[in-house]
């Protein structure tokens, strides 16, 4: 005997050839009507109203699992994290502001230093500038002092010249006259007289 399905919701129970049942219809199957759900099984198990109580019962164990699951392991892990990353983002901020305000100073300072040296600088140039004026001005009045006193040395020098040359043109005029005197007269004058004679053609 063997067992076939048929069309739907019929199985065919076929009898094997026997020696005995010749006169009977061998080969032929025999009909047995079955429920389509009956040859199909049940259905599918979270559809059947019948298990819907322990469907639902173990859904809330499910849930409540993994309530306590989450809010004891999950979510405090999650909150440590979050605010491990806000304190660090906070001490991030805080760091640079403190930074920034760092940077800032730096910059306010170096402005100062900068515009304290600029002045420093402007300071010593004119410092400077006074001060090689001023030697100039020392030097110059010196060199004019050296050269006015050179001049005068020059001036006493030539007047002292002139007046030894005076002298000697002098004694020379009073010697060529009174020898001009004697070649003309054939005597010699008095030299009281020649050097009258002299003075008074020099003074004319």
């Amino acid at each position: 005997m063997s067992e076939t399905q048929g069309p739907a919701g019929t199985f065919v129970i076929a009898q094997a050839e026997t020696p005995a049942a010749h006169g009977a219809a061998s080969g032929h199957g025999v009909e047995i009507q079955v429920p389509p759900g009956e040859a199909h099984g049940a259905g599918f198990p979270p559809f059947d109203a019948h298990t819907f109580p322990s469907q639902i019962i173990w859904l809330a164990i499910a849930f409540g699992a993994l309530y306590l699951l989450m809010s004891r392991i999950a979510l405090p892990r999650i909150a440590t994290i979050l605010e491990e990353r806000h304190d660090r983002i906070a001490d991030d901020l805080e760091e640079a502001g403190k930074l920034k305000g760092e940077s800032e100073a730096a910059a306010t300072a170096y402005e100062q230093a900068l515009a304290s040296a600029r002045n420093k600088a402007q300071g010593i140039a004119t410092e400077t500038r006074d001060s090689l004026a001023g030697e100039a001005e020392t030097r110059r009045k010196a060199l004019e002092a050296e050269l006015a006193a050179k001049l005068a040395a020059a001036e006493a020098q030539i007047a002292a010249t002139k007046t030894s040359a005076m002298a000697n043109v002098r004694g020379i005029a009073v010697d060529a006259a009174g020898a001009i005197v004697h070649q003309l007269i054939g005597t010699v004058p008095a030299p009281q007289a020649v050097e009258a004679a002299v003075d008074q053609a020099t003074k004319s």
